[in-house]
């Protein structure tokens, strides 16, 4: 089957691809994050400390046999990069208490606010240019995420003042990664260096973190004082059940972080960080359609609305990036005519 030149002209359209690739993979995301905290109670600052230490333990190596150069970037841009995972760490944090405390549907929502925030701060941070096309993309992406979280129902919006704080700070810190893994792509830094720099900083702010916690405020429910807890491997203990809780960890960490971050970062080398976000905006469609394959949710026919109107915009969106990659071509060859002609006239 032969992919259509309309996706996948040009640099643009890798960094859609991978954009649209990194959707799908994340779709996971808040999925298996219900299971495992769920199935096994484990606490929330384990559950983030885990996922980002088996992202590092999985892609060292990786990057190490394919010889991927990782101390220059590390030297020359150290205090970026500690900031750059710190707020990670916070981010997931963040996003993990709200899967637990909202749900996953309210909670991919709420981080899905970050659409708005990107588009502010990429146009006062960053000099992105904000036309009426991206716009209208954002208001369609914002209007489907609600449609299919299902938060036209007023009851989902009771949410406790946890659940509150922790979806409105995701949205922020998951706009500021955004805008700053368009600022490691600027500096040239390797997308997947970038993601083990960020993620082995995160992990460490987050051990400290869980240790923190549960040595101070036990109380809070967020640490545990024992970072491997025998309730990961099941009732029958480390020696006679078998992993599962482990696996899930990991599958969580291989998948839906580490290929759907790198993914991301890759997509974040190509376009501007207010368009590979709204692409990520497929998220909450995808996750709907996997529900329904493997725990049976159905889609009502205002979540089919929801998903129409995400898809929508994301057509809209490629059609602003096109209009401005021809509007930037048509700019060039008029500048290259006028200094033609001066040329000549000289």
């Amino acid at each position: 089957m032969r992919i259509p030149a309309f996706f996948v002209t040009g640099m643009q359209g890798r960094g859609y691809m991978a954009a649209v690739g990194s959707a799908a993979v994340l779709a996971f995301s808040s999925i298996l994050i219900r299971y495992i905290s769920d199935a096994f109670a484990l606490p929330v600052l384990a559950l983030a400390f885990w996922r980002n230490a088996f992202v590092c333990v999985v892609l060292l190596p990786l990057l190490l046999v394919l010889r991927t150069p990782l101390l220059g970037g590390l030297r020359a841009h150290w205090r970026f990069f500690l900031c750059y995972g710190s707020m990670l760490a916070v981010f997931n944090v963040a996003w993990t208490v709200s899967v637990v405390h909202n749900g996953a549907s309210v909670a991919t929502v709420m981080n899905y606010c970050s659409i708005a925030y990107i588009a502010v701060f990429a146009r006062l941070l960053l000099g992105e240019r904000c036309t009426m096309l991206k716009s209208a993309a954002s208001l369609l992406c914002f209007c489907g995420c609600v449609l299919v979280a299902g938060m036209t129902d007023m009851e989902a919006w009771r949410l406790n003042g946890m659940g509150v704080l922790a979806g409105v700070l995701s949205g922020l810190l998951y706009a500021a990664y955004s805008l700053m893994g368009r600022c490691a792509a600027q500096r040239g830094v390797n997308p997947w260096a970038t993601l083990l720099y960020t993620f082995g900083c995160a992990a460490c702010v987050l051990w400290g973190l869980n240790a923190g916690f549960a040595l101070f405020a036990p109380e809070t429910g967020l640490a545990s004082a024992d970072l491997m807890p025998q309730r990961l491997w099941g009732g029958g203990g480390m020696a006679t059940a078998l992993p599962l809780g482990w696996i899930a960890l990991l599958a969580l960490a291989v998948g839906p972080t580490l290929l759907g971050y790198g993914l991301y970062n890759v997509s974040l080398c190509h376009l501007p960080s207010s368009v590979a976000n709204l692409v990520l905006t497929l998220e909450p469609v995808l996750t709907a359609l996997v529900a329904y394959r493997f725990l049976g949710e159905r889609l009502s026919v205002v979540q089919w609305a929801g998903g129409v109107c995400i898809m929508g915009g994301v057509l809209v969106l490629r059609l602003a990036v096109r209009s401005d990659a021809e509007g930037e071509a048509g700019s060039a060859r008029a500048c290259a005519v006028r200094h033609r002609v001066r040329g000549e006239s000289g």
